[in-house]
């Protein structure tokens, strides 16, 4: 008899393994079933077992990146759309910490890599959108560009979401953009408007 998957299920183990990765317990088969009623099948059932459960927290860590990205609408000026992506990028980042640090674990593969790498490609879109407008130099390559922006909220991300740097580090965003955005030929006080209207980072409560 096929047993049906129950999402829930899936995300209960998930969101457990998760928990488990932020007050630093050794996430095994057994541990991570542990007290939720279920038994270690489950773990095979649902993701064939601790590889893929691993890979399923990474996937999990693009999705909810791509909800939070896709939540940005869109508007006339591109430049700020940029830096609201990267803000909801490092909402993201600091809304979900433990899905975070595994989302870039190359260790497992994908389920969708595709899917991860449209997180990019929407960076891509907003920089193409400023070059045909003018706002950017014709020469400006928008993978190179969106790929250096990604970099300077991943950077920020990684070390408020592990701790070293304060919240208010994220005021050092701004300026940062800001400074590759007119090193691409962006006009230095329509950029640090366009810049600071984008980029507000909402971050969880303590």
């Amino acid at each position: 008899m096929v047993r049906t998957k129950n999402a829930a299920v899936r995300n209960q183990l998930i969101e457990r393994a998760a928990q488990m990765l932020r007050t630093r317990e050794p996430v095994t088969l057994r541990s991570v079933v542990a007290g939720t009623g279920l038994s270690t099948m489950a773990v095979y059932t649902y993701f064939g077992g601790m590889d893929g459960l691993w890979q399923a927290m990474r996937q999990e860590g693009f999705t909810r990146l791509a909800a939070e990205l896709n939540s940005v609408t869109p508007t006339t000026d591109p430049v700020r759309d940029l830096a609201a992506l990267g803000a909801a990028y490092l909402s993201n980042a600091l809304t979900n910490p433990d899905l975070y640090r595994v989302m870039f674990d190359a260790g497992f593969e994908l389920e969708d890599p595709a899917a991860a790498d449209e997180t990019l490609h929407c960076l891509v879109r907003a920089v193409e959108r400023a070059k045909d407008i003018g706002r950017f130099r014709p020469d400006v390559d928008p993978l190179v560009l969106a790929t250096q922006s990604w970099t300077i909220g991943h950077g920020l991300a990684s070390l408020l979401a592990s701790g070293p740097l304060p919240r208010h580090a994220l005021d050092y965003g701004a300026p940062m953009l800001t400074a590759l955005f007119t090193s691409c030929g962006d006009d230095p006080e329509t950029c640090s408007r366009s810049v600071e209207l984008g980029w507000r980072p909402e971050t969880p409560a303590h």
